[in-house]
């Protein structure tokens, strides 16, 4: 056999392993990132939860930060939060998805402007919402204007936790709501627009088509969106810090204190490590309430 004939056979097994290759090539970029600044220092905070002030491997943190005095305010705190946060961004982020997508004029201008506080760092939100909320912020101004109060509300006060509490949901939404925005509507611009006029041929009214027709096929962004957002519930710190300090403790922020505060790494660490067991399980959660299975993705 020729040198020719031997290279024409051995040809095709040779593109056959490239493309084998190639889609471990395009993840491997990706997977070297997750793996040295995800994993290997999640790993690492993991361990050092578990290291005693000896060196030694104990449950010494983890009884710490159970005895700690704020440790019950913080849980409920933050899981609070949770509650009340995500299901009033999602809901947002759905009508305005929604609105966005029936192309009405200048929704191209809304979604920019409305996209504006993705620029924005937590804490500079948290800043600008303090100077709303605080006695002499801007809302007192101007409801003691137009005279609907007679004197300024003390929204940040140890004696009005509820309304630290809501100031810190506003100031939430209006930040990552737009995250949840964008989420949605790139879904919604993957369905196709003939279910939404066959929908409509039929008489279904835009409640009925929202519900039958839109929720149904938006569920694979609903459940990125809904992860991606309690992330970011159970995480928060910034916002929080900004209007309320440490009269309304959250779980980000105990963790913070003790490594900062407290000089105290192996508790922020074990904080840290409630916050991903948190997180994870509820992951698992909407992956198994909102799985889409393939039967569902063929029909």
């Amino acid at each position: 056999m020729t040198v020719g004939a031997r290279r024409a056979i051995s040809f095709p097994g040779a593109i056959a392993r490239s493309e084998a290759a190639l889609p471990l090539g395009l993840l491997a970029p990706t997977v070297v990132f997750l793996g040295l600044l995800i994993l290997i220092p999640v790993a690492q905070a993991v361990l050092l939860s578990f290291k005693t002030a000896d060196g030694a491997f104990g449950l010494d943190a983890y009884q710490r930060m159970f005895n700690d005095i704020a440790f019950v305010d913080s849980f409920r705190n933050t899981i609070l939060l949770l509650i009340a946060i995500v299901p009033i961004q999602v809901a947002l982020a759905l009508a305005m998805a929604l609105l966005i997508h029936s192309r009405f004029p200048g929704h191209g201008i809304f979604l920019y402007i409305y996209a504006i506080p993705l620029a924005i760092s937590d804490l500079a939100a948290g800043i600008v919402w303090l100077s709303i909320f605080t006695e002499s912020g801007y809302l007192n101004t101007i409801l003691t204007g137009l005279g609907i109060i007679k004197e300024p509300i003390q929204y940040l006060s140890y004696e009005n936790l509820q309304w630290t509490f809501i100031a810190i949901v506003v100031a939430e939404s209006w930040r990552a709501t737009a995250l949840v925005l964008v989420i949605l509507l790139a879904g919604l611009q993957l369905i196709p627009r003939e279910y939404f006029e066959a929908a409509e041929l039929f008489g279904a009214s835009r409640l009925r088509r929202t519900f039958e027709v839109v929720l149904p096929m938006l569920r694979p962004s609903l459940q990125s969106a809904l992860i991606i957002r309690t992330i970011f519930a159970f995480n928060a710190f910034a916002v929080v810090l900004a209007l309320a300090g440490r009269q309304l403790p959250v779980l980000g922020y105990e963790a913070y204190d003790w490594y900062y505060n407290n000089r105290n790494e192996n508790v922020a660490a074990a904080f840290a490590t409630l916050i991903l067991v948190l997180t994870i399980t509820v992951t698992i959660v909407y992956l198994r309430l909102l799985r889409v299975r393939e039967s569902e993705l063929v029909r």
